[in-house]
């Protein structure tokens, strides 16, 4: 099956960036979202990601303009009737995510991939609630999606070697490099990760090392682009936290449990970048 209609459910920050590099294809790309409100914040985003792809010269200002014309805003999902490719961007939370796929197998065409950007979730549990369990798939995005390469491709235990091919044709056509992974919590990158992340946390909680010199430690001995408490902030703490405890339920290995450090941030809101407080401190992003 080609791919050429795109649809996306949720126009947060991975919603937004997966429709913008679907439209960049040159696809046609649907994204909906529960109301004006986040399709406005949504289309701002993506405008600003373009445009300063066109001040590092990687796009014209025409085709700026052309990649905006290929996205459509919508509320209603009803408009998915005619995707080939539905990719469920929504927050990470089983039931949500389940009632939009439900919604989407009674919309999508039979023939249409039904897939969630999930970091951690079953596939398997979110494959079940449709008539097409063989068509559902992962596609795990990395943040920012217009930027990072990867593309985390994860096989429940029904999904076919058709939707399997198919969607590994579609990410190398959107430029990613594509990684299979089967339907086990974390998939590849978030089971190697988190532990990692949660041994630095607890050298800091514990007074072990400053955060500038683990992060410091980590730059310039092991040659990584940021240190894990940056990393941390980057990712986001609450996010971090929800994949912390989903693999220490599906694992019961004490590397993924939550240090309690981590935990007592979330609850005081210091999330990290998106907040302005983390384990550093950041200029408040304006609200939305």
């Amino acid at each position: 099956m080609e791919i050429s209609t795109v649809g996306i459910v949720g126009a947060g920050l991975m919603g937004s960036g997966i429709a913008e590099i679907c439209a960049r294809q040159g696809l046609r790309t649907l994204i909906a979202d529960s109301g004006d409100e986040p399709l406005k914040t949504g289309r701002q985003r993506i405008a600003g990601s373009l445009h300063r792809a066109r001040e590092r010269g990687k796009l014209s200002a025409g085709e700026v303009e052309q990649v905006l014309e290929e996205i459509h805003f919508t509320t209603d999902l009803d408009e998915f009737a005619e995707c080939d490719i539905c990719i469920e961007a929504v927050p990470e939370h089983l039931p949500l995510k389940t009632s939009v796929f439900q919604r989407l197998d009674s919309i999508a065409p039979e023939r249409a991939i039904l897939a969630t950007n999930t970091s951690s979730l079953p596939i398997i549990e979110i494959a079940r609630v449709t008539s097409r369990p063989e068509r559902v798939i992962g596609t795990h995005f990395f943040n920012p999606p217009p930027v990072m390469r990867l593309l985390e491709v994860v096989r429940s235990i029904a999904t076919s070697p058709e939707t399997l091919h198919e969607t590994r044709e579609f990410g190398e056509r959107l430029g990613k490099r594509i990684i299979v992974a089967q339907d086990r919590g974390g998939f590849i990158v978030n089971l190697l990760l988190i532990p990692f992340l949660t041994h630095a946390v607890r050298l800091y909680e514990s007074g072990f090392a400053t955060r500038e010199d683990i992060d410091e430690g980590m730059r310039l001995g092991c040659g990584h682009p940021m240190g894990p408490l940056e990393l941390l902030d980057y990712i986001g703490l609450d996010t971090a936290l929800f994949v912390c405890d989903s693999l220490y339920d599906e694992y019961a290995n004490a590397d993924y449990a939550p240090p309690p450090l981590l935990r007592r941030m979330v609850a005081a809101g210091y999330l990290g970048r998106k907040s302005g407080r983390g384990f550093y401190e950041y200029e408040r992003p304006p609200a939305a």
